[in-house]
C-alpha cells in the first residue's frame, strides 16, 4: 500500500556576464543566476586544471534555457524530436509491444526501470545518462546540431502556460491541452500518511497547438492520477500499445508552490550532503512537499506527464530533467572536490523491497534506448567520463 501510494505521486565569460545584464525583480531568481555564474567559474577552473584531451573550453557543449535559445534553434530541436518519433523502435516488440518509435525506446526503458531509478542512489546519475543519451540520439540520428535545452522553473512560475515553453506557438514545446471544465483536484498520496491536493489546471485535454499537436502517445498509463481522486492504468498493462493524444494540464500552483526560485535557491544552498540534496529535491517524506522534481512534473500535468512510469512520453520531460541535472551540476560545482563522488540511497524505490546501498561501481544501462553500460562513478562529472558540457543562463 505504501509503495503504491508513493508511485502515484511521483566560453565562460558570457556566463559570468549574464546575471549582471539582467533586470531581475525576483531576488531569489537573481541569486540563482549568481550561483550559476559562480558554478560556471569554478567549473572553468576545474576544466583548465585537468588538461583533458577530450574536453576543453573550445569544444565544451553549452546547454541553455529554452527562453534563451533563438527561434531557429527551438524549431531545430522540436524538428529533431519529431524525427525521433518517426523512426522505428529498437526495442523488440516481443519485449515491449507498445514501443513503435525510436522515441518510445526512451519511454519504455524509463517505464521498465522506474522502481530502481527513483528514490534510489542512482536517481541523479541514471537520469543524467538518460538525458545525455537522448541528446545524442537527436544529434546522431536526426541531424540536430544544438544541445539539450532546459526549463528554468523559477523564471515562469507565475504563469507557466504562457511561457515560451507552453504558449503553443511554432517555436514552443507545444501548447497546453484543451480546457476541460468541471474537474476536481488532482489528489496525490506521496506517502501513506500524506495527501497533497493540486487544483485542476487550465487544460486537461489533447494538445492542439504547436509542434506536438499531432503527437501520439503509445505506452501506458501505468499509475496515472486523475482529477477525480483515483488512479488509472492501461487495460492490458503499460507495455502494450495504447495510442492516444498527448494531453496536458499546465498548472501554476505546483510551479509556484514547489519549483519557484526560492525553492531552487534553497535546494542549492541548504543541503551539505547528497542525501539532503536528493531529499530536498524530491520532497521529504511525510512533509507534503513534492520538491522541485515533483513541482516540475505536476506543472506539466496530464497524460503521460503525471504518471511517474511514462512521464518521458511528454517531450517537456527532457527540458524538466535538464534543469534537474543543472541543479545537481551546480550544487556539485560549488564544492566539487567534496561533492563529486557523494552517493546515498539503496537500489530500490524507497528501499522497497530492501536492498543494499548503491555504490559508485554500480552500472547504469539504458538498454535499447542507447548508450552503453557505464558506472555511476563515470557519470559524476559533466567534464569527465563521456561528458563535455556545462550550463549557461
Amino acid at each position: 500500500m505504501f509503495l503504491s501510494c508513493l508511485l502515484t505521486a511521483l566560453c565562460v565569460k558570457s556566463v559570468l556576464a549574464a546575471p549582471a545584464a539582467r533586470n531581475v525583480s525576483d531576488p531569489a531568481l537573481s541569486q540563482f543566476y549568481d550561483l550559476l555564474a559562480e558554478a560556471s567559474s569554478k567549473q572553468a577552473a576545474l576544466l583548465a586544471s585537468t588538461n583533458s584531451s577530450t574536453c576543453n573550453s573550445e569544444n565544451i557543449v553549452v546547454r541553455k534555457p529554452w527562453g534563451s535559445i533563438n527561434e531557429a534553434e527551438r524549431k531545430a530541436y522540436t524538428d529533431a524530436v519529431l524525427c525521433l518519433q518517426s523512426l522505428p523502435a529498437n526495442t523488440p516488440s516481443d519485449l515491449v509491444p507498445g514501443a513503435k518509435t525510436r522515441y518510445d525506446d526512451f519511454v519504455a526503458v524509463h517505464l521498465n526501470k522506474t522502481l530502481t531509478i527513483h528514490w534510489t542512489g542512482n536517481f541523479l546519475s541514471w537520469h543524467r545518462w538518460f538525458i545525455y543519451t537522448y541528446e545524442q540520439a537527436l544529434r546522431n540520428e536526426c541531424g540536430y546540431k544544438g544541445s539539450q535545452p532546459y526549463w528554468n522553473w523559477g523564471l515562469y512560475a507565475n504563469d507557466p502556460a504562457s511561457s515560451p515553453i507552453f504558449d503553443g506557438g511554432e517555436y514552443s514545446m507545444g501548447g497546453n491541452g484543451e480546457y476541460i471544465a468541471g474537474r476536481g483536484d488532482l489528489v496525490l498520496n506521496p506517502d501513506e500518511n500524506t495527501t497533497v491536493r493540486i487544483p485542476a489546471g487550465t487544460g486537461g485535454g489533447c494538445v492542439k497547438s504547436g509542434p506536438f499537436k499531432d503527437m501520439v502517445v503509445n505506452l501506458g498509463p501505468v499509475a496515472l492520477p486523475i482529477n477525480n481522486g483515483s488512479t488509472i492504468g492501461a487495460p492490458n498493462g503499460g507495455l502494450d500499445w495504447n495510442p492516444r493524444c498527448l494531453a496536458r494540464d499546465v498548472t501554476t500552483e505546483p510551479n509556484l508552490r514547489y519549483a519557484n526560485s526560492t525553492s531552487i535557491v534553497h535546494l542549492l544552498t541548504t543541503p551539505k550532503d547528497i542525501a539532503g540534496f536528493q531529499e530536498t529535491m524530491q520532497g521529504p517524506i511525510g512533509s507534503g512537499d513534492l520538491g522541485v522534481h515533483g513541482g516540475g512534473h505536476y506543472t506539466i500535468g496530464g497524460n503521460p506527464a503525471d504518471d511517474v512510469y511514462i512521464s518521458p512520453g511528454d517531450p517537456v520531460f527532457f527540458l524538466h530533467h535538464g534543469m534537474i541535472d543543472l541543479t545537481w551540476w551546480l550544487w556539485q560545482s560549488l564544492d566539487f572536490k567534496n561533492r563529486q563522488y557523494m552517493i546515498s540511497g539503496t537500489r530500490t524505490f524507497m528501499n522497497s523491497p530492501a536492498t543494499s546501498n548503491a555504490t559508485l561501481d554500480d552500472v547504469v544501462d539504458l538498454g535499447y534506448a542507447g548508450g552503453y553500460p557505464i558506472t555511476i562513478r563515470e557519470l559524476t562529472s559533466t567534464v569527465g567520463g563521456p561528458f563535455c558540457y556545462r550550463y549557461e543562463a
